[in-house]
């Protein structure tokens, strides 16, 4: 499913190929590609054993109608026992992960279920966020969230549905030996052991893949031209703005809005037009 997302990732950052780290969310995609690190990367975080991974077609954009918004993931696995979990790396705090995992949850559900089928035959879901911030502040490596009732703490809604949000700047002692060097190591630490030994060569040999390069190089080039046709479309809503308030005031003649707005006249004149009508 290889469709262009009206959903990107929300920074944009200039940082050169040969730079990256595991926390830059390229370069995790990039490294998580590869079963042989990202089974035992979900093993970690979720403490047990996985028998097999596999990347569904459409795991690079879950994009469910043209006019739909789509969400384009690092990573996105379907594993044994029916589950199926999405991995994203998140270094800037927007404090939306929240809402963006329900919305996250909800579209691979839409795309997994074939319309007309049983809701039972919907999969384990776990939206897993790597951070290097601490969202909730409490100084937790890990934070785990299931539905329950609020009156019984101990029943569960049993929708299958887990949010997972790490955090690699933790200060408690809740997680294993090997989860805090993983952690660490994605904060910017030497690797510890084995695993992150074999994360970190697999970041030194993929920063030296052509192919990858061209990849950033292309997705850069697409971040920018985003990024500048959000700054024009904001200046020309500005103008746009500052012309109809001038119109509003009924002081000026078109031609003088034009040339104080940086509009053209018939623009101006549209907008007049646009504005008588919304007073009959």
């Amino acid at each position: 499913m290889e469709k262009e997302s009206s959903m990107e990732k929300p920074h944009f950052v200039k940082k050169a190929f040969e730079e990256l780290k595991i926390s830059d969310d390229f370069m995790f995609s990039v490294v998580m590609r590869n079963p042989k690190y990202c089974k035992p990367f979900l093993e970690r975080v979720l403490g047990i054993r996985i028998a097999r991974i596999e990347y569904p077609e459409y795991q690079d954009t879950i994009d469910l109608t043209y006019d739909a918004k789509s969400v384009r993931l690092d990573i996105f696995v379907e594993g044994d026992e029916d589950s199926v979990y999405c991995i994203e790396m998140q270094t800037t705090n927007n404090k939306n992960l929240p809402k963006r995992a329900r919305y996250y949850e909800s579209m691979i559900d839409l795309n997994i279920l074939e319309k007309g089928e049983d809701y039972r035959k919907l999969k384990k879901n776990f939206v897993i966020f790597v951070c290097t911030f601490d969202l909730f502040g409490e100084g937790r490596h890990i934070y785990s969230f299931e539905k329950r009732c609020i009156q019984n703490l101990e029943l569960p809604l049993g929708d299958e549905t887990t949010t997972i949000i790490l955090n690699t700047k933790g200060t408690m002692d809740d997680v294993s030996p090997e989860m805090k060097k993983l952690l660490d190591y994605i904060d910017g630490k030497e690797p510890g052991d084995s695993y992150t030994k074999e994360l970190d060569e697999a970041v030194m040999s993929a920063r030296k893949n052509e192919k990858w390069k061209v990849s950033y190089m292309t997705l850069q080039m697409h971040y920018q031209e985003k990024f500048e046709q959000g700054l024009e479309r904001g200046r020309e809503q500005s103008k746009r703005q500052f012309a109809l308030r001038m119109i509003q005031d009924g002081e000026l003649s078109l031609e003088k809005i034009a040339a104080y707005s940086g509009l053209t006249v018939d623009e101006v004149l549209g907008l007049e037009k646009e504005e008588a009508a919304q007073l009959v």
